[in-house]
């Protein structure tokens, strides 16, 4: 993709809406809103790379009740044509088609590359990439089975999406941890993965969510690892115009 004169792509990640109540996540709702409000004067595309919501599963005729105004801001800004991308995270890794008949707005469940300006991209939610994390990774076998699926779905939604926020807000292990701190390189999972992703290809950016930190680190010669933090205590961003690659944050 060539970027129109002016235009910039965004990218966001790990919202977290409905956490750890829908009174208290409503006021970073109207703060992304407002966010998804300033940006679409000059954006060509919007990325969102998994976790909006802290919980989301799609019944085959019920989603979950909330979110009306995040939804339809994306509505708008993908009907006035605009671009926008959905990578599902550990929290909405349950997402099927809904946003693709409803906004238009296509899903990835992987990792997918991207060429905008020359520029190489690597782009993804980052979780279970990392060499170790076995313990998700198996969580999340059992969680994306086919059968698995089909026993939650047999449960009333009222019962549930209710147990499910229950436990995605109680269990740090899914939600997170309070105190996220840099490990340093060595140990930063995600940094590792993309140095070895670039031993068999190059890419000038890996732009991952997940991790809840936002960071910008260089990986090898003209590339770099950008993790985008979150929209719960940092909310940053990522904004790139052409050119360069830039982490803000929305004041």
């Amino acid at each position: 993709m060539q970027l129109a004169n002016n235009k910039k792509i965004y990218f966001a990640s790990d919202q977290h809406f409905g956490a750890p109540t829908p009174e208290l996540s409503f006021p970073r709702e109207q703060k992304f809103v407002a966010w998804l409000d300033e940006i679409k004067a000059d954006a060509e595309a919007v990325f969102l790379l998994g976790d909006l919501f802290d919980f989301w599963f799609e019944y085959k005729t019920v989603v979950p009740k909330g979110f009306v105004r995040v939804l339809g801001k994306l509505a708008e800004i993908r009907d006035s044509g605009i671009l926008i991308y959905f990578f599902v995270g550990n929290h909405d890794l349950w997402m099927s088609d809904y946003f693709e008949k409803e906004l238009n707005i296509p899903v990835y469940h992987d990792n997918k590359e991207f060429t905008f300006n020359g520029k190489t991209f690597l782009i993804g939610h980052g979780d279970g990439k990392g060499p170790a994390d076995k313990g998700y990774k198996r969580m999340k076998k059992v969680f994306t089975n086919p059968f698995s699926k089909t026993l939650f779905r047999w449960l009333h939604p009222d019962i549930g999406v209710k147990l499910a926020q229950y436990l995605s807000v109680k269990n740090k292990l899914i939600s997170g941890a309070d105190d996220v701190k840099f490990l340093g390189e060595e140990n930063e999972w995600l940094v590792l993965y993309s140095k070895r992703k670039l031993a068999t290809k190059h890419y000038n950016y890996f732009i991952f969510g997940h991790r809840h930190l936002p960071m910008k680190l260089a990986v090898g010669k003209n590339s770099e690892y950008v993790n985008l933090g979150d929209w719960i205590g940092y909310f940053t961003y990522g904004v790139f115009d052409g050119k360069t690659f830039e982490l803000k944050k929305h004041l």
